[in-house]
Parts: C-alpha cells; sequence; structure tokens
C-alpha cells in the first residue's frame, strides 16, 4: 500500500467527513475502523426480526442536510446513492391526558397553532424565529465555525461594529439562557412549552442548563426549516455513499482495525499508527483521531516518548461524560394507532413527556443516577415516511430514552432493584424498557397485540457497540457552558490541535461538539492542506 498523506482513526460522521474533504484534494488517505462497519453511532440492522430495517441509534439528519459538510459534500453523496425521506410534520409533544401538539414546516400553520393554545404564543414564536434568522450568520459561525482563528476574530469585531460593545453584551447575555428561563417567558400555554422542553435534551443538556434557551431556538428554527428528515432505507445508505466516496477517490477504509498506539517519532512529531496485531502503518502528514478523549491520551498515545504537559494531563484528569443514553426497537404488526388521534401517526419524532417540569424531573434524577420514574420518551414512526423499512402494513418504531444514568445509583420510582456495582444488567435493562412499553401502551391502542419484537439497548450495550460512548454517553462528554465552544474538550484547547504535531482530535468531545453534522470533521478537513 501507497504511504497515505493522513491516517483517521474512527469512522463516525466526523472521520467520514474529513476523509473525503482531504479525499476530494487528492489526499491520500487511510480510515481505519476497529468494528466490523464503518459509522460510528450510524448504523442500520434488523435487530429485530427479519424484514424490519431500525437505525440502531442515530436516525435524525436534519443537522447534516443543514451543515456545511452537506453543503460541500452533498452532491457527491447524492450521486453515489444518498436520498432522504422527509416529513411535513418533523416533531410533536404527546401528554398523558391526551393533550398533544404537533409542529410542522410551514410557519403559517404553526402561528396559528401556537395561537390556538395560547393567545400571543404563536406571535411569539414568529417573533423568535425572525430574530434567529436575523442572527443566523453571526450565531451559526459560532456554532459551527473554527473558534481560534483570525476569520472568527474578524467576525466577532464585525459584529461588535455593528451592535456597539454593550449590545454585543446584551446579545451573549441573552445566549447564555436556560430553557427554563426562554419557554415561561416568551409562552403562555404549557402545551407549547412542553413541545420544545424536550428538544433540550438532544443537545445533551437539561431545561436548567446555561445557553439552553438558545439551542431550543437554533431547533426550532432547523426543523421547521429542513424537518426531521431520515436517509431513505436506512442510515446504512449514508454509509455506502460515503464509503464510494472515499475510495472513488483513492482513499483506502478498512474495518476490523483496532488501533493500539499512535506512534510518536523524532521531534515528537506523529508518524502513524501501530495496530492491536502489531501492524504499523506511517502517514508523510499526520494522523486524526475521532475519538473520546480518555482513548486518545490514556490509551493511544500511553507510551509516547515526550510527557504530555500539565494542562492536558489536567483536563483530562477533570473531564466529565453526560448522562447516557437507552434505545428500544419495536417492530409491529401494523402501524400505531394513538389513542389521542390519528394524525399523531404522521409525526417523525414524537415526544411523550408531561411537560416542562416532567423533563426537568426526569433530567435530575439521571443525574444523579436514578432510573426517571417518568422518563421522556422520544418516539420515531420511521415508517410514515419511509415505508420501506417494513413489511406491507407492518411498522416499526424507533425510542430513544435521552435520560439513562450512566452509573446506576437506584430507581425513582422505587420498583426496580439496583446492584451495589450500579451496572446496568439485562434484567434492569428490560424491566426499565416495560416501563417504557406501560407508558406507551396508555397512549397506544392495544399495544401489546401488535408488538412482533422489541430489542432493548441499555448505555452499557452501546459503550460496547462503540468504544467512544463512555458508559452510553452519545454526546462526546458533558455539553455544559464549561465544557463546550473554546473548552471543548478541555480549557487548554485550541481547535482541533494536540501537543503532537501532526496529531489532531475530531469528534463530538471537540468543537463543534456533537450531533451528526460533521462539524469538526468539516473544519479540520477543509483547513488541512
Amino acid at each position: 500500500m501507497t504511504q497515505p498523506d493522513y491516517i483517521i482513526v474512527g469512522s463516525g460522521i466526523n472521520g467520514l467527513v474529513a476523509a473525503s474533504m482531504l479525499a476530494k484534494k487528492g489526499k491520500r488517505v487511510v480510515l481505519l475502523e476497529r468494528n466490523a462497519e464503518i459509522g460510528g453511532c450510524l448504523r442500520t440492522e434488523e435487530i429485530t426480526v427479519p424484514g424490519f430495517v431500525h437505525d440502531v441509534m442515530a436516525t435524525t439528519m436534519v443537522l447534516f442536510l443543514t451543515s456545511p459538510a452537506y453543503g460541500a459534500l452533498g452532491k457527491d453523496l447524492e450521486a453515489r446513492g444518498l436520498e432522504f425521506a422527509h416529513c411535513p410534520t418533523p416533531t410533536g409533544v404527546l401528554r398523558p391526558d391526551g393533550r398533544h401538539v404537533i409542529f410542522s414546516m410551514d410557519r403559517k400553520r404553526n402561528v396559528e397553532t401556537f395561537e390556538a393554545l395560547a393567545k400571543g404564543d404563536g406571535a411569539a414564536f414568529s417573533r423568535e424565529m425572525d430574530r434567529l434568522g436575523a442572527d443566523a450568520p453571526f450565531l451559526f459561525s459560532l456554532l459551527g465555525g473554527s473558534l481560534w482563528s483570525f476569520p472568527m476574530l474578524k467576525t466577532v469585531l464585525r459584529e461588535a461594529w455593528k451592535r456597539g460593545l454593550r449590545g454585543l453584551a446584551g446579545w451573549f447575555g441573552e445566549a447564555l439562557s436556560t430553557a427554563r428561563a426562554h419557554l415561561e417567558s416568551t409562552y403562555q400555554s404549557d402545551d407549547t412549552r412542553a413541545l420544545w422542553a424536550p428538544w433540550v435534551l438532544h443537545t445533551g443538556l437539561g431545561p436548567e442548563s446555561a445557553y439552553s434557551a438558545q439551542m431550543v431556538k437554533v431547533i426550532g428554527f432547523a426543523i421547521e426549516l429542513a424537518g426531521c428528515p431520515i436517509v431513505k432505507g436506512g442510515a446504512q445508505n449514508l454509509l455506502t455513499a460515503f464509503r464510494r466516496l472515499i475510495t472513488d477517490h483513492g482513499g483506502v477504509i478498512r474495518t476490523g482495525a483496532d488501533v493500539s498506539r499512535v506512534l510518536v517519532g523524532p521531534g515528537g512529531k506523529a508518524t502513524g499508527v501501530r495496530l492491536a496485531g502489531g501492524e504499523e502503518i506511517l502517514a508523510k502528514a499526520g494522523v486524526i483521531c475521532s475519538v473520546a478523549p480518555g482513548l486518545l491520551y490514556g490509551s493511544l498515545l500511553k507510551d509516547a516518548p515526550v510527557p504530555m504537559p500539565e494542562d492536558i494531563a489536567e483536563g483530562l484528569r477533570t473531564f466529565r461524560h453526560g448522562k447516557g443514553n437507552m434505545q428500544i426497537h419495536y417492530a409491529l404488526r401494523e402501524p400505531p394507532k394513538w389513542k389521542a388521534g390519528a394524525e399523531l401517526g404522521k409525526v417523525a419524532l414524537l415526544h411523550l413527556t408531561s411537560g416542562l417540569d416532567g423533563v426537568s424531573r426526569a433530567a435530575n434524577e439521571a443525574e444523579r443516577g436514578l432510573l426517571p420514574a417518568e422518563p421522556t420518551i422520544c418516539v420515531g414512526q420511521p415508517v410514515s415516511f419511509d415505508p420501506g423499512r417494513a413489511p406491507e402494513g407492518q411498522s416499526i418504531l424507533w425510542l430513544q430514552l435521552p435520560e439513562a444514568p450512566r452509573h446506576l445509583k437506584g430507581d425513582a420510582a422505587g420498583e426496580i432493584e439496583v446492584g451495589a456495582d450500579g451496572q446496568w444488567t439485562e434484567a434492569i435493562r428490560e424491566r426499565y424498557a416495560d416501563r417504557i412499553e406501560r407508558m406507551l401502551a396508555n397512549q397506544i391502542e392495544n399495544f401489546q397485540d401488535i408488538v412482533i419484537a422489541r430489542r432493548a439497548i441499555s448505555p452499557a450495550d452501546l459503550e460496547r457497540m462503540n468504544i467512544n460512548l463512555v458508559g452510553g454517553d452519545p454526546y462526546g462528554g458533558f455539553c455544559g457552558l464549561d465544557q463546550f465552544f473554546l473548552w471543548r474538550p478541555f480549557k487548554s484547547s485550541v481547535n482541533h490541535r494536540t501537543p503532537v504535531p501532526g496529531l489532531y482530535h475530531i469528534g463530538a468531545s471537540t468543537h463543534p461538539g456533537p450531533g451528526l453534522g460533521g462539524g469538526s470533521g468539516f473544519l479540520l478537513g477543509s483547513t488541512l492542506d
């Protein structure tokens, strides 16, 4: 094999984007994946019964569809078979008493919906979205741009000139507000607040987290614009398109290639990698690792001839992972019939929650190591707009529980016994899944009768599937303000450089954080020669 310019370790969305960007520039890339298939959190399997196609982990592609990475690579991927399935009603909320709200991709309809819930809420929503749209160039440059860079300095200075220093300070102050403060001060209806509160969880935050208000607004803006699309036929088809794109440009992809060390040569520069079997692969220009910080600094660089700086050691010691995640998949004999109304069956992602306080309570319980008594349930209904995922007349449900403890201390409902070791077991996983199933059965007609099979995946199972999901944390680390933006993953971090020349760090643990936007892969792939 010809010596590559770059070796990329890890084939999640960021590794795939970086490999594609560099390959299109004419660089020789080798992408190494320890698992049998590429994709990281993108994984499609018939995990319940044959013929039912499930996205095992991530499924919603709105962040990718609206990302700079897709702007750069979208046409190439579409030419290699990528198609999206779209739903005109991307999200909604269903409360225990049957009250519900459905959000569409039509501004007029949304304003009318909110206005019917409480006078003034429709106008408030439209005003907030218009304000965010006006701020979008500046806001999205901060959320997705290279923070330690001269262009970013120019962007901030230009905004300071436009708004004035006090005005810019006020803008940042508002951006740091909590979702609870925003929702309670902006909307009068509890149902409107209930619609948006669960979305905070999908950013790795809670309703009382700093800057969670801004994330709620960004999500509302994004899904009204682009919906909650999924890859037609399953996320695996996106991976197939990436594989074709990379190899068409001369790249090499190797699966079952478990990297055990990053090689550091003379002068302290990264020169390549060693696989678990002993094989060494050298790189001309650099090594890019899309892995969790603990894996990079605690394992891959364990034998580096130059000791890590104290700020890296301190950063690694204090780095925190966030809540875990749990997935449940159902194969059904027929599409679900929601008791509160047939229209709910046409919603792409439906949240089941008692409301803002319910989300807050469940998130707090999970953060304290308790199984939430009434967790927030995100229900994906992909067959309603991508019918090929199940046999004709049948269906699947994709469930995500974003409030799952990584380490168990107890059960908030006092029903499930937790061991002294705090570990997830098969028995705990299935008993907790039973709790979720009872909540579904309260809302879906004859639910137990239409279930063909169920597959539950605990936070511990997720980590076994993907070594970077430490404790089942799908966000690459706690996403609170002190471990985000300029301070991700460490307080000393500068873009995607590491203390080892020629070694770069990307992935959910680095800026701009988690999600399927491929942001860190795009930023690094755009800047490297």
